[in-house]
């Protein structure tokens, strides 16, 4: 990708850092974490939108400006998440949507095969889709064919706080793939999300770190700025590993010798 802004199907966004808004303890806190954040896109499943838009509904909560990127959050094969996309279009939350297909209950794992379905028959339709996946690159390639404006591999288990155990994964994602690598799932602290930016993704998704933190607005701060930090890195151009010391100053002619 450019140095440039985040572009994703051809809008851009000044922040990398996008919020999911799961797991808050109330949604004052949520609204004060995404105005400390400076994200752009916000994710919310459609499943937790009062679509009768009551007071506390959790759009009332999310700051004007911000792109929603509704999720399909609970579908468990392509035909339920199409049927979200497509009640989320038609409720007026427009057509930017996360597809996440997840049928295994135990480790959360998305269904490749039926999100490759879904993004299919969604950006057939006009949907920007930004499919949830673990990260192949057989599949993201799929993905893009079939018109995806965008990656998401997991960087470990949902929620985990793990970090990046498919770093490797995603790496060959990063260098092969010509559409943005949003890095989603498991990013546990600051420092993950600086690594993950570091090897150059484009953009990095945390919920669960933020929302069940001690201080949520603060540490959407302490991420943004580790986010803007590891890009700033990357485009910097890190030096290559080495598996021996290397003295940054000379070890010979001290003393004029």
């Amino acid at each position: 990708m450019n140095d440039g802004e985040l572009n994703i199907a051809g809008k851009t966004f000044s922040s990398r850092f996008l919020l999911g808004t799961g797991k808050f303890r109330n949604k004052p806190e949520l609204k004060a974490s995404i105005q400390a954040s400076g994200a752009e896109i916000v994710t919310v499943a459609l499943r937790r939108i009062d679509l009768e838009r009551h007071e506390e509904n959790i759009l009332e909560y999310i700051p004007q400006g911000i792109t929603l990127l509704t999720n399909t959050s609970g579908a468990r094969s392509a035909d339920e998440a199409v049927r979200l996309a497509r009640l989320a279009r038609a409720a007026g939350h427009g057509d930017w949507i996360k597809i996440e297909v997840i049928n295994d209950s135990k480790y959360l794992l998305p269904d490749n095969e039926e999100t490759i379905k879904a993004t299919q028959i969604l950006c057939a339709e006009g949907f920007i889709v930004l499919p949830y996946v673990s990260p192949d690159l057989y599949v993201a390639r799929r993905l893009v064919q079939a018109g995806a404006a965008a990656i998401m591999p997991l960087g470990s288990f949902i929620g985990s706080n793990m970090g990046l155990r498919t770093r490797e994964f995603i790496a060959v994602l990063i260098a092969e793939i010509n559409v943005p690598i949003i890095v989603d799932a498991g990013i546990g602290a600051p420092s993950h999300a600086c690594e993950a930016m570091e090897m150059g993704a484009s953009a990095v998704l945390v919920n669960t770190a933020v929302a069940v933190c001690g201080n949520p607005p603060a540490m959407t701060k302490a991420f943004a700025q580790a986010i803007d930090a590891g890009r700033a890195g990357f485009l910097s151009g890190l030096p290559a590993k080495r598996p021996q010391g290397e003295a940054s100053s000379p070890l010979t002619g001290f003393l004029f010798e």
